[in-house]
């Protein structure tokens, strides 16, 4: 834990020099057409490819102005009361609208009890699930204990584990409370606690893992496996029990999400379905990424080997990347390259994943 604290305070301040030389590099280079003409046997096809490539190439350079342009204006946080200076590539910090764990508890059964008697058909089971619990954390073991529980795996088994895991590692419960507040917060989706707690297998596949991680830290790494494997089967979502995660989480959609055993992640990291954070080599040391505060990971990225994707940075969809990248910077492509960077984006606020990039991205 330790190792991965200072992995983390490494990536705030790493190699900034380093960074605005490749950000200034890419603002001066001049991108080759990707449009070429072979066939000289047919003018007008030429003239046409030619006028169409320049076309390309003025929409390139207008778009690359606009990208190195620094008068960027961070758009405040869209959630009424968040103070100026909150910045989520800075870590995780309980905001004035977030409740406490008492009241995001009665809060949860409210919305329980009203959907009760909307919907008498769910009713046993928001009993079973919420209303007949007495706590945050009792309801919580018992839905994961029910969706990891097997034939030979007995959720009644789990229930004791779990609820010793957080006895004896109370912040387990503390990083859930907060992860739901980040699916409360960023998922436009979300409208109520309860829906979070029972139905987002991103929010429950990653407590899962908290609790794998704390037995796997604990020397109970069999156990710990065996847990790996139910969460995979259950919200096929595959992480290493030894992988380490931050506060305020977001896993969306949550499926093909697969994270190794030496990588490190952030708080505030929200990354979409099919992300991966994958290994390169043999070898027992780290070889897996570091993930800083507030990285936006779209869907279908790869995060591939030892490197270090910088706070606040965001990787388009679908893209691979091989090298670090710097704080607060734009990247996309396969491999990726940086498109963009200012010290002022946060974009787990707009969980927008193609806004700074789409025009480029599409030529």
């Amino acid at each position: 834990m330790q190792l991965a604290q200072q992995r983390l305070r490494q990536v705030s301040t790493h190699d900034r020099q380093h960074s605005n030389r490749i950000a200034a590099a890419q603002r001066r280079a001049v991108r080759p057409s990707r449009l070429t003409v072979t066939n000289a046997a047919a003018p007008d096809i030429s003239t046409q490819l030619s006028s169409s490539t320049t076309e390309l190439d003025e929409v390139r350079q207008s778009l690359a102005a606009r990208l190195a342009s620094s008068d960027v204006i961070m758009q405040p946080y869209s959630l009424p009361g968040v103070p100026d200076d909150y910045h989520p590539s800075q870590g995780w910090r309980p905001l004035p609208h977030h409740l406490s764990k008492p009241d995001i508890w009665q809060r949860i059964r409210q919305e329980a009890k009203a959907d009760a008697d909307a919907e008498p058909t769910l009713a046993s089971f928001l009993y079973s699930s919420i209303l007949g619990h007495s706590s945050f954390e009792k309801s919580l073991n018992f839905i994961l204990a029910n969706k990891l529980a097997s034939p030979t795996l007995y959720s009644t088994q789990l229930v004791k584990i779990i609820e010793d895991c957080y006895k004896e590692e109370p912040s387990i419960v503390d990083a859930a409370l907060a992860d739901m507040q980040a699916c409360f917060d960023r998922d436009p989706a979300c409208d109520k606690y309860t829906q979070c707690l029972l139905y987002f297998k991103g929010f429950q596949a990653i407590q899962c893992h908290r609790i794998a991680h704390h037995l796997w830290g604990k020397g109970r790494k069999m156990l710990a496996v065996a847990l790996q494997s139910r969460i995979s089967e259950s919200f096929h979502v595959d992480i290493h029990p030894a992988a380490t995660f931050g506060r305020g989480i977001l896993l969306d959609h949550a499926t093909g999400v697969v994270v190794g055993e030496t990588a490190v992640v952030g708080d505030n990291v929200s990354m979409l379905h099919h992300v991966t954070l994958g290994g390169s080599g043999t070898g027992k040391g780290i070889r897996h990424p570091t993930i800083g505060h507030g990285v936006l990971l779209g869907a279908g990225v790869s995060v591939l080997g030892n490197v270090t994707v910088g706070c606040g940075a965001k990787v388009g969809a679908g893209s691979v990347v091989v090298t670090d990248l710097p704080c607060h910077s734009v990247a996309v492509g396969v491999p990726a390259r940086i498109v963009k960077q200012t010290a002022r984006s946060e974009p787990c606020q707009t969980m927008d994943q193609i806004e700074d990039f789409i025009l480029d991205y599409v030529i």
